[in-house]
């Protein structure tokens, strides 16, 4: 009988320690399998909030379900980021209910990636958003059916954004960039890549109240007239520019480190 209290023993204290050193250097993925090695992987992982954090489908079928499920267990409880880039599958109607469950909630969640995920519109945004009231950074990189209602649901839903990507978002106009301008006076980081309706008038507005911008990314952008590139120019923080693509007449951005990216 020695052996097995020995077996046990070692399962009961050596284990946990073993998943504490390891679990934090393994992608999700793999951490997820080892739950259904043996109960004492389970139990030692799932004690380990920090593992939990983080929920990644990128690239995954069935995204949908998989995301349904898994906000629907405990560990997931104090999630942070929610990955779902190129994610397949991801429809409004996983947002909706997710939204009409009860016990589900997404308040410590601070970031959320939906880049290409083509089958959400305007109404999954708002499903979405309600959800996640402290997001603090939300990418929709191409999804090209979003339209400035959109905009309407993530400032209403989100007060606390400070990182945004609306690269490829083709219908995003000057009324959304208005809408962002007056609810996120902190933003720091602005990607507006490709979103060929802005003009001067969204875009200025976004510079002239949002004082505090890091990083604009205007790549592949050229409606823009010299009057923007001199209001950019007087962006004291700003470290980071893309202006790939543009057309200027003259140099007015010499009043900070000009970073350029070509793609």
């Amino acid at each position: 009988m020695a052996a097995p209290a020995a077996d046990e023993a070692w399962c009961r204290e050596t284990v946990p320690r073993v998943m504490e050193l390891v679990s934090p250097r393994l992608p999700q993925r793999d951490v997820c399998a080892l739950l259904a090695v043996s109960p004492w992987c389970y139990r030692a992982l799932v004690a380990n909030p920090g593992l939990w954090e983080v929920l990644d489908l990128r690239e995954m079928k069935n995204a949908g379900d998989r995301l349904i499920s898994a906000l629907s267990l405990a560990r997931y409880r104090h999630l942070k980021v929610l990955n779902l880039e190129f994610a397949q599958d991801i429809e409004d109607r996983h947002f909706i209910h997710l939204k009409e469950m009860s016990g589900i909630s997404l308040e410590n969640l601070e970031f959320l990636n939906l880049n290409a995920c083509q089958k959400i519109s305007d109404k999954g945004i708002e499903a979405g958003t309600c959800l996640c009231p402290n997001l603090q950074g939300l990418s929709i990189y191409w999804i090209v059916g979003l339209t400035d209602s959109s905009i309407v649901h993530i400032t209403k839903n989100c007060r606390h954004i400070v990182d945004l990507n609306l690269s490829g978002c083709k219908n995003i106009s000057d009324k959304g960039m208005r809408l962002i301008a007056n609810s996120y006076p902190g933003l720091k980081k602005l990607n507006i890549t490709r979103c060929v309706k802005l003009t001067d008038d969204g875009l200025k507005e976004v510079l002239q109240k949002c004082s505090s911008l890091e990083s604009l990314n205007l790549y592949a952008l050229s409606s823009f007239s010299d009057k923007v590139y001199k209001e950019i120019g007087l962006l004291s923080n700003l470290t980071f520019l893309d202006l790939c693509g543009a057309q200027m007449q003259r140099s007015n951005v010499s009043q900070f480190d000009l970073v350029c990216t070509c793609y």
